[in-house]
């Protein structure tokens, strides 16, 4: 497993501003947003390119694109406040999304949205979710992709754990994770201390009631 922590003076400053607590939910968003296209810029540097012939007004000249097709993949549903900064980079790549529940006694987790096409050697995955916490969602995540077909998987996330860390390197070695910053543990809740607090609540408000899915 490939471990990249992006050290960036600005993606140190989002992330301490998404730290706050009296951050308000806009500032989250825009700080979110910030922070992810700091991270998409460095978790695609080293992309493999092939050669191409391309015509321009005046002559036939060699370039370089990507070789491999982009799949944009976030957990829901902290995962979509990443979306858009790939996106404006990526714009050709396809977008998928994984949804998964956890028990708050194990944290286990468990996918309950999952509706991907199979995918082969020629796909670079990125699995975008804010925080890397106990590793239960991403290994299940990297398991379903893996079992579609995926080769190449990397993990994007603002802040990890070190148990999460551990958790996906145990699992799956071969998945290279980029993050801003590696706090310093999981409390017994399964928060990132210091961490942000839960994302997908600062990104989207708490929710009133249970959510009920259908099987």
């Amino acid at each position: 497993m490939a471990l990249h922590i992006v050290d960036h003076p600005l993606l140190i400053d989002r992330i301490s501003r998404l730290r706050d607590k009296n951050t308000s939910k806009i500032l989250f968003i825009s700080y979110l947003d910030q922070a992810s296209s700091i991270l998409a810029v460095f978790s695609t540097k080293n992309l493999a390119l092939q050669p191409i012939k391309v015509e321009t007004p005046l002559e036939t000249t060699s370039c370089y694109v990507l070789r491999q097709k982009i799949i944009l993949i976030p957990i829901l549903r902290a995962g979509l406040g990443m979306l858009k900064s790939f996106q404006f980079l990526l714009p050709e790549a396809q977008v998928f999304l994984l949804g998964a529940t956890r028990d708050e006694k194990t944290f286990q987790s468990t996918l309950y949205h999952g509706h991907v096409p199979n995918i082969d050697e020629h796909h670079q995955l990125f699995l975008l979710d804010p925080m890397l916490a106990t590793g239960s969602t991403l290994k299940k995540a990297v398991e379903f992709l893996k079992a579609k077909g995926a080769m190449s998987i990397r993990v994007v996330c603002c802040i990890a754990s070190p148990e999460g860390i551990k958790q996906l390197c145990q699992s799956h070695e071969e998945i290279e994770i980029f993050t801003g910053c590696v706090d310093r543990e999981v409390d017994s809740q399964g928060f990132i201390l210091p961490g942000l607090g839960d994302a997908g609540d600062r990104l989207f408000g708490h929710a009133e009631n249970d959510l009920k899915f259908l099987p």
